[in-house]
């Protein structure tokens, strides 16, 4: 008989759906898909069936996709199928075939829930295949996340078959009579699951036979530690996280104070793509010279002197723009800012407004260039009579590593850095008495 009452009560359980939820099944006509859609069938669920033609098994594949087919016809359900190009698809994401599968699959799945008017995506994973994912991840390298082992509910994703184990979905299977499919790759230890599959579980089992229960267990409490893990990132994120426009603060006696403070680390860093790698990278760099950079692909953070800034990753600039004179006044766009420039007959000094700068006109080389700082500028810092390093100068203005790139330079027709936008003039060009005319600039943030 089918464990219909067991089935039902996982599924009310774990709230993965209810009787009028809209069910799309993923079928692939294993023993696994097949008892689930039987026990869909007799609980009373409202069903349909989609099945994946791979193209990698030939004339297996076709009978696979007629055996699914058939199975729909015979449930008297919706059937929707798709053959996928799998091995084009593989080589022109440059992802292995099992993830090229993987892609392919979960794109089509939800394609029909919006298409078909699906709620849910039913899948047929059990307890071993929980098991196996874990030793995957344990032989791969995983945190606390990797030790929950496959979630019975995953946004739209649902597995009302975890309260089984891979012998008693067999032992039913047979009991029942139910035909199904074999995938003869599934014997293949080519793939790591299934070495994990046919050559280490049978081991694990030999030391204990009660393997999926013990297994059971222990993600039951894997899972209550990842919440508990949850609720002290939350708390810290609310106490020791600061936003300060786009960018996110951490005090480093903060991070010092944190405890167990990698695990915790990684927990605040891990919404910006910070990995295990990188926060080892910051923890080593907490008690030394400031103005280590870390970047990801989407976020720099930079360590600064008493804290973590963290910010989106810009380009390094715009490029180099180009100001030409001209009769009227030029309006020029760089980066975040816009930059005008307005000539004047008389040596006016503008004070008091560090984004707006007086330039003696006759010391200007046209085109002048607005760019990003480089290695190895340097300029005559207005006041002072010898040479100074940009980079000296932003460490000496204590502008961290993140917002240098931002700072808009610039530069004369002859090379000079005439003025560091909103920070500094170049004292070589600076209105004197002797100064004739006069060519303002003023910098305005977008």
């Amino acid at each position: 008989m089918l464990p219909v009452k067991q089935f039902v009560e996982f599924i009310e359980k774990k709230k993965l759906f209810t009787a009028g939820t809209q069910i799309l099944a993923a079928v692939s006509g294993g023993m696994d898909s097949v008892l689930m859609v039987h026990l869909l069938k007799a609980a009373g669920f409202n069903f349909g069936i989609a099945h994946c033609n791979f193209r990698l098994r030939g004339n297996d594949a076709l009978t696979d996709q007629e055996f699914t087919r058939n199975l729909a016809q015979q449930l008297d359900v919706n059937f929707h199928t798709t053959n996928f190009d799998t091995r084009e698809y593989a080589a022109t994401q440059q992802v292995s075939i099992q993830m090229a599968a993987r892609d392919l699959r979960y794109q089509w799945f939800n394609h029909l829930c919006v298409t078909a008017g699906y709620q849910v995506i039913s899948l047929a994973h059990h307890q071993n295949d929980a098991i196996e994912t874990i030793l995957l991840n344990l032989t791969r390298g995983t945190g606390i996340a990797g030790m929950h082992g496959i979630l019975p509910a995953n946004g739209n994703l649902v597995r009302p078959m975890l309260f089984m184990s891979r012998a008693q979905i067999a032992d039913l299977v047979r009991q029942e009579g139910l035909a199904y499919v074999e995938d003869s790759s599934n014997a293949s230890v080519k793939y790591a699951r299934n070495k994990i599959r046919h050559q280490v579980v049978p081991i694990l089992k030999e030391l204990n036979p009660s393997l999926e229960v013990t297994f059971e267990q222990n993600l039951q409490n894997f899972r209550e530690l990842e919440e508990l893990l949850h609720l002290q990132v939350a708390q810290l994120k609310g106490t020791i996280l600061t936003h300060h426009g786009d960018e996110v603060h951490i005090a480093l006696d903060d991070i010092r104070q944190l405890r167990p403070q990698r695990l915790l680390l990684y927990g605040l860093l891990q919404p910006y793509g910070f990995t295990d790698t990188l926060i080892n990278d910051l923890i080593s760099a907490l008690d030394k010279h400031p103005g280590r950079l870390i970047e990801n692909t989407a976020y720099s953070l930079v360590v600064d002197r008493d804290r973590v800034i963290i910010s989106k990753r810009k380009q390094q600039g715009d490029g180099n723009v180009q100001v030409n004179v001209g009769s009227t006044d030029i309006d020029v766009t760089y980066s975040q800012y816009r930059l005008t420039l307005l000539h004047d007959n008389s040596p006016l000094i503008v004070k008091g407004n560090p984004l707006s700068v007086s330039v003696d006109a006759d010391l200007l080389s046209y085109p002048l260039t607005v760019r990003a700082w480089q290695q190895g500028d340097f300029f005559y810092p207005l006041g002072m009579k010898t040479r100074q390093k940009l980079s000296d100068f932003f460490v000496h203005q204590k502008i961290p590593v993140n917002r240098k790139n931002d700072i808009p330079m610039l530069v004369n027709g002859n090379g000079d850095i005439v003025w560091i936008a909103g920070y500094r003039l170049n004292e070589r060009y600076k209105v004197t008495e002797n100064t004739k005319k006069v060519t303002i600039f003023e910098l305005i943030k977008l």
